[in-house]
């Protein structure tokens, strides 16, 4: 059986047939049957599969471009369920650009993070209070709320805005590590809440607990989008741009320095690692993907409020971080995208079901141990399962391998080179 999977693992014409008879297996199935959750899930995994491939990465690209922007819209919109479906797509690429965010922060840099919703809330604020008439309480010039085609500006915005409150965040905790870190974040995530809960007096800003209700949704070219299969593209766009800008900062200075500041902050700074600069970058840059984010949430859902960023939702975050495996961006990515499906759609359908059987009377189950209930006991199970016998991750983090001869033989032409051009120096000076 080894030497089989090893075969297949070598042949990538039959990796390439088996991926395109799942992918179109799968498809043909959520078409056939829009309200099967069951098929559905099962192309969205057609994406791990891919993963696991040994196409080139610009092929694997390409091929999941396919399916995230042809076949799993054009498959689901054939019944009542596709806008569910896209519900659930949207949320899911949502929380995994903010997992990625959160991962820059504690899986790279090693600071642990309990407030990093405070970052999504700063985005969702950013444009709720000036795209609903909240701003005219407060602003002394303009016309509030905007226009729909402001969105896309405050998508930088929030960008922007959140990296700022990151910086804030990071200077008062540049000397505190560890236990102590947490609380403080934990302290700051909560300070941005309240704050957004009593920022109602004696100046309006956020109308406090009542929230911004009906935020202009985004427009473009006249047209509004109002539904969540219209927000699923602008979501994939901006997941697209962060997975691309996390990989590229991975494999930068800044990304190595980020690890070395994880493993021993004193041998990185005796090795010329900046702790301050490099700090505040991975908590300025981890903030700027929830801020975005946050403006998507806020017009999507068309209503914010402070009880969308608790602090249950900063360590909801932080177990897709863990779950998937710190430092490492497709474990991130398979993490938030289990958490959220689980959350959204695996425990609720689980619930309908035993509802149905209880209403039928196969099967009598109390309404407090329903699935949809006790969901922070299942993922609290999750948590200690992994811990015990996978406490790296789903698929924990990889560094690159570098060819040591080729090291050294580069290494030895490079001093050649330097010194036949240091040698006409030196025997000038010895004249």
């Amino acid at each position: 059986m080894k030497a089989l999977w090893q075969n297949y693992r070598k042949n990538k014409l039959a990796q390439g047939i088996f991926l395109l008879l799942y992918i179109g297996i799968t498809s043909l199935s959520l078409y056939l049957a829009q309200k099967s959750v069951t098929a559905f899930l099962l192309l969205l995994a057609s994406l791990l599969l891919l993963y696991f491939t040994s196409f080139k990465n610009v092929t694997k690209w390409l091929i999941a471009g396919v399916v995230l922007v042809i076949l799993l819209p054009f498959t689901a919109s054939n019944g009542d369920g596709y806008q569910s479906y896209m519900e659930v797509a949207t949320l899911v690429g949502i929380y995994i650009s903010m997992a990625l965010g959160l991962n820059v922060v504690v899986g790279m840099a090693g600071l642990l993070d309990l407030g990093f919703i405070a970052f999504f809330a700063v985005g969702a604020y950013s444009y709720g209070i000036f795209a609903t008439a909240q701003a005219n309480h407060f602003m002394p010039f303009g016309h509030y709320p905007l226009s729909g085609e402001s969105f896309w500006i405050f998508i930088l915005i929030g960008c922007f805005v959140a990296a700022l409150f990151g910086i804030l965040l990071g200077i008062p905790v540049l000397r505190v590590k560890g236990d102590y870190l947490a609380i403080v974040t934990l302290g700051f995530g909560e300070i941005i809440r309240i704050i957004f809960n009593n920022l109602d007096r004696p100046v309006n800003i956020t109308n406090g607990a009542m929230g911004l209700p009906s935020v202009t949704p985004p427009s473009l070219f006249g047209i509004d989008f109002l539904y969540p299969s219209q927000f699923y593209y602008i979501v994939l766009i901006i997941l697209v741009f962060t997975i691309f800008t996390v990989r590229r900062f991975e494999h930068s200075k800044i990304g190595r320095s980020w690890k070395a500041v994880r493993e021993n902050e004193i041998a990185a700074q005796a090795m010329g690692v900046p702790l301050v600069k490099t700090k505040l970058m991975a908590f300025a840059i981890g903030a700027s993907f929830s801020g975005m984010m946050g403006v998507v949430f806020a017009a999507k859902q068309a209503f914010v409020d402070p009880t969308s960023f608790t602090l249950l939702e900063s360590i909801t975050i932080l177990v897709m971080v863990i779950l998937g495996g710190m430092g490492s961006v497709p474990g991130v990515i398979l993490g938030a995208a289990v958490m959220t499906i689980l959350n959204l759609q695996v425990l609720t359908e689980i619930t309908n079901w035993l509802n149905q059987l209880s209403t039928s009377g196969a099967i009598s189950i109390p309404d407090a141990l329903s699935p949809s209930k006790m969901q922070r006991m299942i993922f609290g199970l999750l948590l200690i399962l992994f811990a015990l016998y996978r406490p790296q991750g789903l698929l924990p983090a990889k560094n690159r391998k570098y060819d040591q001869k080729l090291l050294q033989k580069g290494s030895k032409e490079a001093n050649g080179d330097s010194l036949r051009e240091q040698s006409p120096i030196e025997n000038a000076q010895e004249v």
